[in-house]
């Protein structure tokens, strides 16, 4: 299946299913509740009174529109190909995560809720609930994986300060996933909360929803593009983890199918080790979070431990959305291992004076090798998701040592 109804996209249908990916596999003790998240969205998405509040909460509380930025002397240093950022990471709070914590943090005090529950890995998604509760005085509990607390601690100190309980998960792997099973639970026995899941996973209608409040950076790169070249790029290039940074990029170009779409998944200790998150590349179709996908299992079909240096990349399955554009050869999906990102981590900080998050240090290193085999007349663009603060300890105690990275 090639590039199938891509002209008339207009996904998911309203059971929330990308062609056989997504839906919604909840106990019944969860379905009421969803039903009426789904109807308190349908009845406020395209009410012009909430736009409105939302876009004044993108421009004067989150700092959009984010630029779009030349990387000139990275271009310069590969050779081939213009290279673009977008700059997600000059969004308050430092990541692209505040598009979707605004949009649901805003729904959920409409539908009268009083209290959120979030799951986090890298801990951006995280701070940005956080910051979304303060700003609109609700309570927070975010749930977060020890081995990701010991790793992105500032993040847990960010948390902390802007009044949110942050609840250590210490079952499976002690990362994302468990985060989200364990936010999940809670969500099942709060029914009065509100669960703002962070990426473009989850039972109907969290992808599509999420893919809503995060589509405004495709819409502002496409803009932004036409003004400066002229015309469309020949690429863009995002990480995928769950995928809302790269949903977000990508949905505005779905039907220009001139634009090559690339996702980058975590190779963590290589392809061909069991120590990485290649869900779209290596899953099998399944169910997880309450909802299908292409998913890391094992040969019985439990669910496999996934792995990524990258805390946010860190997750054994893939947005629907993403896992039906691949199926249909709209999406091209490539593999970065944590070595290859840790060296682009060190590459942009030095060449471009910008400390990419580890997480989009993947997109980074994929860019700058496709940049290199590719003519000066081609435009690449990165969704630069995330700055990397939280990352720098990380990088400078344990992978800057492990794969011998010069500084």
């Amino acid at each position: 299946m090639k590039n199938k109804n891509i002209k008339n996209y207009n996904l998911p249908d309203e059971s929330g299913y990308f062609g056989e990916f997504g839906g919604r596999f909840v106990p019944p003790s969860l379905e009421k509740t969803l039903s009426e998240l789904t109807n308190s969205l349908n009845h406020y998405l395209p009410n012009s009174q909430f736009k409105k509040e939302l876009f004044d909460l993108y421009k004067n509380f989150a700092n959009r529109p984010s630029p779009l930025y030349f990387a000139s002397r990275l271009t310069k240093y590969c050779g081939g190909a213009k290279i673009y950022f977008k700059r997600e990471d000059l969004n308050y709070t430092g990541a692209h995560k505040i598009n979707n914590a605004l949009g649901q943090g805003l729904l959920a005090k409409k539908m009268g809720k009083t209290k959120l529950i979030a799951e986090t890995g890298a801990g951006q998604h995280g701070v940005a609930t956080a910051t979304v509760a303060a700003y609109f005085g609700l309570k927070c509990d975010v749930y977060m994986g020890g081995r990701d607390i010991i790793n992105q601690k500032n993040n847990v100190y960010r948390m902390k300060l802007l009044g949110a309980n942050v609840v250590e998960v210490n079952s499976g792997q002690k990362t994302l996933k468990d985060a989200v099973d364990a936010a999940l639970n809670a969500y099942i026995s709060e029914p009065d909360s509100y669960y703002l899941l962070g990426s473009a996973v989850g039972p109907h209608p969290y992808p599509y929803m999420v893919r809503e409040f995060q589509k405004i950076i495709g819409q502002e790169t496409k803009k932004q593009i036409i003004k400066v070249e002229k015309r469309l790029p020949d690429y863009i290039i995002a990480c995928i983890g769950g995928g809302s940074n790269s949903i977000g990029i990508f949905h505005d170009f779905i039907s220009n199918t001139n634009v090559k779409l690339i996702g980058v998944e975590p190779a963590g200790d290589g392809v061909n080790t069991n120590r990485h998150g290649l869900s779209i590349q290596k899953g099998k179709l399944g169910i997880i979070h309450g909802f299908r996908c292409l998913v890391l299992q094992d040969k019985t079909g439990e669910i496999s431990e996934s792995y990524s240096a990258a805390s946010g990349l860190d997750y054994p399955g893939a947005g629907p959305e993403l896992c039906y554009l691949n199926s249909i050869g709209r999406l091209h999906t490539q593999a970065i291992s944590d070595k290859e990102a840790t060296k682009a981590f060190k590459t942009l900080s030095q060449i471009e004076g910008i400390i990419p998050a580890l997480e989009t240090s993947h997109a980074v290193a994929y860019a700058i090798k496709l940049a290199k085999k590719t003519d000066k007349n081609k435009i690449i663009i990165v969704n630069l998701s995330g700055r990397g603060d939280k990352d720098v300890e990380n990088v400078f105690k344990n992978l800057i040592p492990k794969f011998n990275v010069k500084i």
